[in-house]
C-alpha cells in the first residue's frame, strides 16, 4: 500500500509541476506580448505625431486643417505645392525608407549574429551610393536611371563580398571584415569621382551622399513602396524561422526549418530593400545600424523586434528630418544627425566587444 501511495504522490507531483511550468510559460508570453503591443502602439503613436509635425512645421507654419484642406479639399490653395508636392514625398518617402533599413538592418544582424553587421557598416549601401555618383558626375543622368543602377550596384557588391566571404566556419566575421574593407575601397572611389566631376554637379552628388530627403518627389513613392510591401511582407513570413535560426543552425534544423531557403531569401529581400530605399533617399546614416539593436533593447527579447526595428526606422528619419530642418540656422541632410547619433554607438559597440573579449 505504501508503495501505491508513493506512486501516486509522485505522478501528482509530476502533474503538478507540468501544470506549474506550462502557467508560468504562459504568464511569460502574456508578458512578452503585451510589452510588444504597447511598444508598437507607442511607436505608432510617436511615428503619428512627428509626421504631424513635418507636414506643418517649416518655413511656413500651417495648421492640421489647412494641411487636411491642401490634400482632400482644395488642391489650388496657395498651400497644396508645398504640401503636396514638397512635404508628402518627403514623408512618405523618409517613412517607407526608415522601415526599410530598420528591418534590413535587424535581418543581417539576426542572420550574422552580430551588431555591426547592417548594410551600412559592411559595405552594401556603398555601392548603390558609387553607382549614383558615377551617374551623376561622370555620366550626367540622374533621375530614375541613376536609381536603377544604384540598385543593381548595391546588389553586385554583395554579391562580391558573399563571394570572397566563402563558406563555413567564421562566414558572418569574414563577411563583415571584407565589406569594411569593400567599403574603404568604394569610398576612396567616390572621392576621387568627386574630385575629377564636374563642379556644377558635385553639390548634388554631395547632398545625395549625406542621405537627404530634399530631392526627393511623388515619382519616387512607388518604387520605394512596391518594394517595401511585398520585400517585406516576404520578410515578415520568413521572421517566425529566422527566430529560431538565432538559436543555431543545428537546432532550427532539427525543428524542421528550412535554414537555407530561409537565410537566401531575407539576405536578398534586407538586400533589394537596402537597395531601393538608398537609390530614393541616399544612404542615410545609422539607421540600419541602429534601429535593431533599440527595438531589442526596448522589446527585451527577440520576438516582433523586425516589425518594431522598422517602426523605430521610421521614427528616427523623422525625428532626424524634423532637428535638421528647424534646430539649426543651416539645414543639414538628414543623414548627417542620424550619423551623429550613429557615431557614438559604434564607439560604445567596439568598446564592449572589446571588454568581453568578443570577436568582431
Amino acid at each position: 500500500m505504501s508503495n501505491i501511495h508513493i506512486d501516486t504522490h509522485l505522478k501528482f507531483k509530476k502533474r503538478s509541476d507540468m501544470y506549474n511550468t506550462e502557467s508560468t510559460l504562459k504568464k511569460i508570453y502574456r508578458k512578452s506580448y503585451h510589452r510588444n503591443l504597447i511598444c508598437t502602439l507607442t511607436l505608432l503613436f510617436v511615428i503619428t505625431v512627428l509626421g504631424i509635425l513635418m507636414m506643418t512645421i517649416g518655413n511656413t507654419n500651417y495648421s492640421i486643417s489647412q494641411v487636411v484642406k491642401a490634400l482632400f479639399i482644395d488642391q489650388s490653395s496657395k498651400a497644396s505645392y508645398t504640401i503636396i508636392s514638397l512635404r508628402l514625398p518627403r514623408l512618405i518617402v523618409g517613412g517607407l525608407a526608415g522601415f526599410s533599413f530598420g528591418i534590413a538592418g535587424y535581418t543581417f544582424q539576426s542572420l550574422l549574429r552580430n551588431p555591426l553587421a547592417s548594410p551600412d557598416i559592411i559595405g552594401i549601401t556603398s555601392g548603390s551610393s558609387a553607382a549614383a555618383v558615377f551617374c551623376i558626375l561622370i555620366i550626367g543622368v540622374s533621375g530614375a536611371l541613376a536609381s536603377f543602377f544604384s540598385v543593381i550596384a548595391g546588389l553586385a557588391v554583395t554579391a562580391i563580398i558573399f563571394l570572397l566571404s566563402g563558406k563555413g566556419n567564421g562566414f558572418g566575421t569574414k563577411m563583415i571584415l571584407i565589406g569594411i574593407g569593400m567599403q574603404a575601397v568604394l569610398n576612396a572611389l567616390i572621392s576621387w569621382m568627386l574630385l575629377v566631376g564636374s563642379e556644377y554637379d558635385v553639390g548634388t552628388a554631395l547632398r545625395w551622399l549625406r542621405g537627404s530627403l530634399n530631392s526627393v518627389t511623388l515619382s519616387d513613392i512607388p518604387a520605394v513602396a512596391i518594394t517595401t510591401v511585398m520585400c517585406g511582407g516576404l520578410m515578415f513570413v520568413c521572421n517566425r524561422y529566422l527566430r529560431i535560426m538565432q538559436l543555431g543552425d543545428e537546432f532550427a534544423s532539427t525543428l524542421g526549418s528550412p535554414i537555407n531557403l530561409v537565410r537566401i531569401c531575407c539576405m536578398v529581400c534586407a538586400l533589394v530593400l537596402s537597395a531601393v530605399a538608398t537609390s530614393a533617399t541616399g544612404p542615410i546614416a545609422s539607421i540600419a545600424f541602429l534601429s535593431g539593436p533599440i527595438a531589442v533593447g526596448i522589446t527585451r527579447n527577440g520576438k516582433n523586434a523586425m516589425l518594431i526595428s522598422g517602426l523605430v526606422g521610421t521614427a528616427l528619419v523623422y525625428a532626424a528630418e524634423l532637428a535638421s530642418k528647424n534646430l539649426f540656422s543651416t539645414k543639414y541632410p538628414v543623414g548627417v544627425i542620424t550619423g551623429i547619433l550613429g557615431a557614438p554607438y559604434l564607439l560604445f559597440l567596439l568598446l564592449r566587444l572589446n571588454r568581453k573579449g568578443d570577436k568582431i
